[in-house]
C-alpha cells in the first residue's frame, strides 16, 4: 500500500460502472459524498466499509484543506469488472498538496490521521495535479472478488 503520484493506473481505465457528482465544499457536502457513495456501491453490489471510510476521509480533506469559497469539489467513483473500486476527489486547491511518504507517517497532532487511514485501507492511492487550479486525490480498493 504505497502512495503514487502518477495518474490512476489501468485498473480503472475501462469501468463497468461510473459515477461523478459535484458537491458543495462544506461539511454537508462531505457527508453527502459518503451517503451517495454508499448508495452507489449498494446498487453496484460492491458494498465496502473500507471504501466508505476512504470516501469520507478524502471528502473531508477536500472540504478542510481544498476549499475555495464559492467552488465545489467533485466525487468520482468507478468500478471495474475485476472488482477494483476507483475513488477520486477533486478540489480547486492544487497549491495545497497532501503530504505523502515518510513525512506523512510522523506523529500528527490532533488531526492528520485521515491519509494514514487511507493508506491502510486502500490498495493504492496518490495525488495528481491539474488541470490548474485543481488536484485529485485518488484511491483504489479491491471491493469484491473477480467474477
Amino acid at each position: 500500500m504505497t502512495p503514487e503520484s502518477a495518474a490512476v493506473g489501468p485498473l480503472c481505465a475501462d469501468p463497468l460502472y461510473r459515477f461523478s457528482v459535484p458537491l458543495s465544499a462544506t461539511r454537508r457536502g462531505a457527508r453527502l459524498a459518503r451517503l451517495l457513495a454508499a448508495e452507489r456501491l449498494r446498487e453496484w453490489g460492491a458494498e465496502s466499509d473500507a471504501a466508505l471510510l476512504v470516501v469520507a476521509e478524502l471528502a473531508a480533506n477536500a472540504v478542510l484543506h481544498g476549499r475555495v469559497p464559492g467552488r465545489s469539489f467533485r466525487l468520482a467513483l468507478a468500478l471495474t469488472g475485476s472488482g477494483t473500486l476507483c475513488v477520486e476527489v477533486t478540489d480547486t486547491r492544487g497549491d495545497r498538496m497532501p503530504v505523502q511518504g515518510p513525512l506523512a507517517a510522523e506523529a500528527p497532532g490532533e488531526s492528520g490521521y485521515g491519509l494514514l487511514l487511507v493508506e491502510e485501507l486502500a490498495d493504492r492511492w496518490g495525488v495528481r495535479s491539474g488541470p490548474v487550479p485543481c488536484k485529485t486525490v485518488w484511491a483504489e480498493l479491491n471491493v469484491r472478488p473477480a467474477g
